[in-house]
C-alpha cells in the first residue's frame, strides 16, 4: 500500500514534533554544522533535532518520486460570499512533474474567481511600499505567470501569479527563474497583512 499525500503530512508533522520534543536526534549533527559563531549558540542537541528532521523529510521526498505521491494540497478560498478551490504545494513536500501540470491547469479557475471577487476594488502590487496598478497590467501579469493561488482577508484578496519550481517560488533568492507576484485587491490602501 502506497501512502497518500494527507499520510505523508500526517507523518511529517508527528516526526517534527517527536524531533522538537527531543525523541529524534541525530548525533553527527556537529560534524555537518560547523558555523563557530551558531553552533554554540544553539548547541549540539538542537541542531541534531534539525538535521534530524531534515534527513527524515529527505527519505519522505524520495517516497514521494519513487511512489509517485502528489506534494498538492487543495485549499479552498471563499470572499465575497464565493469560493474557488485549487491545489497548492504542501511546504513540507516536493512537487512532482505532473504537479505542476495540475498547478497549470487551475490557473483559469483562480483568474476566474478574481475577476468575479475585484470589480469596486483597487488593486496593488504588493511589496514593502504597495503600488497602485490597473486591471490591465494584472492581466499582464498574469499572461506571464505559469499558475495562480489566491488568499484572502475579510476585505482583501491576494492573488500570486507564479511561475518556476513550486518549491522555490516564494523565494527572493531563486528570481527571476522562479517567483510569485503578489497582488491585492483591497477597498482603500492594502493593510500589508503577510497571506
Amino acid at each position: 500500500m502506497t501512502y497518500t499525500t494527507e499520510q505523508l503530512i500526517e507523518i511529517l508533522e508527528q516526526e517534527l514534533r517527536a524531533s522538537w520534543q527531543g525523541e529524534r536526534v541525530l548525533l553527527s549533527a556537529e560534524q555537518r554544522f560547523n558555523d563557530p559563531v551558531l553552533a554554540p549558540l544553539l548547541g549540539s542537541h538542537k541542531i541534531g533535532k534539525v538535521y534530524a528532521y531534515r534527513e527524515f523529510r529527505e527519505q519522505v521526498h524520495q517516497y514521494q518520486k519513487d511512489q509517485q505521491v502528489s506534494g498538492l494540497v487543495w485549499r479552498t478560498c471563499h470572499f465575497k460570499g464565493q469560493s474557488v478551490r485549487y491545489p497548492e504545494l504542501h511546504n513540507q513536500l516536493i512537487a512532482l512533474e505532473q504537479d505542476k501540470d495540475i498547478l497549470l491547469q487551475s490557473k483559469a479557475s483562480v483568474l476566474e474567481f478574481w475577476h468575479q471577487t475585484t470589480p469596486g476594488l483597487k488593486l496593488w502590487l504588493a511589496g514593502h511600499d504597495p503600488q497602485a496598478i490597473t486591471p490591465e497590467l494584472v492581466e499582464q501579469l498574469a499572461q506571464d505567470a505559469e499558475w495562480a493561488e489566491v488568499d484572502a482577508t475579510f476585505t482583501e484578496l491576494y492573488l500570486g501569479l507564479c511561475w518556476g519550481n513550486p518549491q522555490e517560488c516564494h523565494y527572493q533568492w531563486a528570481m527571476p527563474e522562479s517567483g510569485c507576484r503578489r497582488i491585492v485587491a483591497a477597498p482603500n490602501r492594502p493593510s500589508l497583512m503577510k497571506v
